[in-house]
């Protein structure tokens, strides 16, 4: 077990947000309050809820253990008072970066926290790529308008990528153009 996670924890603290969210609860946003930090092994288990909640063909256990092991991932985790409230994972290689999986819970969708992890993730892909690529389900409206107003743009599809209900579902492809962004 990594102890250092705990210790980090022990130690830190916000005096603002703990004021903020205690005293005046709905005078801060939730996406003001959410802090981003790399994602350990022992958030695995509050990762799977919020994927087995938005997907119905989650990821399972192994394939995020497989995250961490490879040198070209980048983990990271949201959490509001040290809950977990969404993830996602960035893969950089060769000038290139992908979103290969991100997730917000259901509870807090829609209060800026997915805006504020891609955010994040485009901020750490600017330092290592060119271009930032995702696929998203064609079905998953929400999502692509989040996506079109961060500046990603169509380039392309996979045909029967995502398993579904009735046989495959294809994804779109989006990209970022991240040098052309200052």
């Amino acid at each position: 077990m990594n102890l250092l996670p705990i210790i980090k924890k022990m130690f830190s603290y916000d005096a603002d947000r703990e004021f903020y969210a205690k005293v005046f609860p709905d005078s801060v946003k939730l996406m003001d309050l959410a802090r981003l930090r790399k994602m350990h092994k022992d958030d695995l288990s509050a990762v799977l809820q919020i994927e087995a909640k938005n997907y119905k063909y989650p990821w399972n256990k192994a394939i995020f253990e497989d995250c961490f092991v490879a040198m070209s991932y980048s983990c990271w985790v949201c959490e509001d008072q040290e809950k977990i409230i969404g993830y996602g994972i960035l893969s950089v290689a060769a000038g290139e970066a992908h979103i290969i999986n991100i997730s917000i819970d259901p509870e807090v969708q829609g209060q800026g926290i997915g805006k504020k992890m891609m955010a994040h993730l485009i901020k750490i892909a600017k330092k290592k790529a060119e271009t930032l690529f995702l696929e998203v389900r064609p079905s998953n409206e929400k999502a692509i308008q989040l996506y079109n107003r961060l500046g990603f743009n169509e380039v392309g599809r996979r045909k029967n990528y995502y398993p579904a209900k009735k046989g495959r579902e294809d994804a779109v492809i989006l990209a970022l153009e991240l040098v052309s962004l200052f």
